[in-house]
C-alpha cells in the first residue's frame, strides 16, 4: 500500500525554502508508486508567490483541495515531510521527517536540537548544514535531577543536493548591458550576503574600466516599492564611492526558472560573483556553475558540495577568508545564536580573484570547467536520493516485526 504522506511546506513562495520544498515535491511525485501525497502551504516570511501557472501548479492546487476535503473527514497520515526551519517540526503523523537548509553559521541553536530530536528523520541540504546539527553540543541542566546533560542531535541527519534543471530551449534576454565584461552577482539585499562589501570592491578594482556588475536583488519582494527602496540604497552607496566609469546594473522582479538560467547562459554575462557570509547551499551559484559560468565564492560552507570536484579538485575562484562572530545587530532568538560564526571575505583576496577571472575569461583561458556537474548532481539521481533519505528509515515498529517474522519464518 502506497504511504499517506502530508508535505506541509512554501511550495508556493518565490523563496529558498520555496524552490526546497518544490524539490521535495518533485522527488515524491517520481515515486508515486510509493506515496499518496497530501499538501499543507505555507507562507515564507514576506516573500513573493510563484506566478506561473502550468502542470505541477495545477497539481498542487487540485492536491490542496484533496487534503482539505480528506482533514474534513478526519483523514490521518503514515508520514510527514516539514520543509521549513527546525523551531517549526511537529509531529503530525506516524513517521515525520523534517527537511531544512540548516544555518549558514559554524552552529545551530539549542531549540533547534529539542525539536531535531523530536523527528525520526532530518534532510538537509548540503553537508555544511549536516555538519552544523552533527558539530553542536550544549551543556544543560535537567530542571528535576539537577543533573548536567549534553543537548546533541539524536537524530539521523544526512545530506540531499538539489539537482540540475534541465530546459529544451532558452530564450535570449536582452539585457541591455553597456559594459564589454560582466560579473553577475544573485543575492537578497541583507547583511548575510555582503553585497554592500561585494560592491564597494568591485568599483575600487574596476573604477575605470570597461566592466559592469549586473545585480540581481531585492529586499523582500519582487514589487515596485521594493524595487524603489533598493534603487534608493543603491545610489546612495554608489555616491559615496566617487567618480567611476565602470557600471552597476540593477535587475529587479520577479523571473521564471528559464529567465534565470537564460540570463546566466546571456553572451553578456561572465561569470557569477558570491562574497556571501555562509550558504546553507547556495542554489544560484550551483545553477550558474552548471550552467557553464565561472564562479568566484568564498571557499567554505554549503557551496563546495558543487564546487568541489568529486576528485576533491577546486573548480572555482577560491576566495580567502576568516571565520569570526556573526555580527550582533544579526543574532536572531532560536535561529543565529551569539557565538556562532561565519565568514568574512578578504578584501585583498576578492579583488584578486575578481581580476584573476577577468584576465582568464578576457583571454578564454578559464582553467576549469563544471561541466561534470549536470551529471553529478542529475534529477534522476538526486529524487532517488531524496526519497531513499526519507523513506528507507520510515517503516514502522509492525512493519520491522513483520519482516523479522518473515525471515524467522524462512528458517524455520
Amino acid at each position: 500500500m502506497r504511504k499517506r504522506v502530508i508535505l506541509k511546506a512554501p511550495l508556493l513562495t518565490r523563496s529558498g525554502y520555496g524552490e526546497q520544498a518544490r524539490f521535495a515535491l518533485r522527488s515524491l511525485r517520481s515515486r508515486e508508486d510509493l506515496f499518496e501525497i497530501f499538501i499543507q502551504p505555507l507562507q515564507w516570511g514576506q516573500t513573493s508567490w510563484v506566478n506561473e501557472y502550468n502542470e505541477e501548479k495545477k497539481w498542487i492546487d487540485r492536491t490542496i483541495e484533496k487534503t482539505i476535503s480528506y482533514l474534513q473527514q478526519g483523514g490521518t497520515f503514515d508520514m510527514s515531510l516539514q520543509v521549513t526551519i527546525p523551531n517549526e517540526f511537529e509531529r503530525l503523523a506516524q513517521f515525520n521527517v523534517g527537511f531544512t537548509a540548516g544555518i549558514e553559521t559554524t552552529k545551530v541553536s539549542p531549540q533547534w536540537i529539542q525539536k531535531v530530536n523530536e523527528m525520526d528523520k532530518v534532510i538537509v541540504v548540503s553537508n555544511h548544514a549536516k555538519r552544523g546539527f552533527d558539530d553542536t553540543k550544549y551543556q544543560a541542566q535537567n530542571t528535576q535531577t539537577g543533573e548536567t546533560v549534553m543537548l546533541e542531535t539524536r537524530t539521523p541527519v544526512e545530506a540531499v543536493n538539489y539537482p540540475v534543471k534541465n530546459f529544451e530551449s532558452l530564450q535570449e534576454l536582452d539585457l541591455q548591458l553597456e559594459t564589454s565584461f560582466n560579473f553577475l552577482t544573485v543575492a537578497q539585499f541583507g547583511p548575510r550576503k555582503n553585497l554592500e562589501n561585494t560592491i564597494k570592491w568591485f568599483v575600487e578594482e574596476f573604477r575605470t574600466e570597461d566592466v559592469g556588475l549586473v545585480i540581481k536583488s531585492n529586499i523582500a519582494k519582487n514589487c515596485y516599492i521594493d524595487r524603489r527602496r533598493l534603487l534608493t540604497t543603491l545610489k546612495n552607496l554608489l555616491a559615496q564611492l566617487g567618480d567611476r566609469t565602470c557600471k552597476v546594473y540593477l535587475l529587479h522582479g520577479d523571473m521564471s526558472d528559464e529567465e534565470m538560467h537564460s540570463m546566466y547562459k546571456n553572451k553578456n554575462i561572465d561569470c557569477l560573483l558570491s562574497l556571501a557570509h555562509g550558504e546553507g547551499f547556495g542554489l544560484p551559484i550551483f545553477e550558474a556553475a552548471y550552467s557553464g559560468l565561472p564562479v568566484i565564492a568564498v571557499g567554505w560552507s554549503g557551496q563546495l558540495d558543487f564546487l568541489i570536484d568529486s576528485n576533491g579538485k577546486e573548480q572555482f575562484y577560491n576566495v580567502s577568508f576568516d571565520l569570526n562572530p556573526v555580527p550582533e545587530a544579526v543574532h536572531w532568538e532560536g535561529v543565529i545564536e551569539p557565538g556562532s560564526m561565519w565568514a568574512y571575505p578578504k578584501e585583498r583576496s576578492a579583488k584578486e580573484q575578481m581580476r584573476l577571472c577577468y584576465k582568464h575569461v578576457t583571454s578564454n583561458c578559464v582553467p576549469w570547467n563544471n561541466s561534470k556537474i549536470s551529471d553529478r548532481f542529475s534529477q534522476e539521481k538526486q529524487y532517488e536520493k531524496f526519497v531513499n533519505a526519507f523513506y528507507e528509515q520510515s517503516k514502522t515498529t509492525e512493519e520491522w516485526l513483520g519482516e523479522i517474522e518473515s525471515i524467522i519464518q524462512e528458517f524455520e
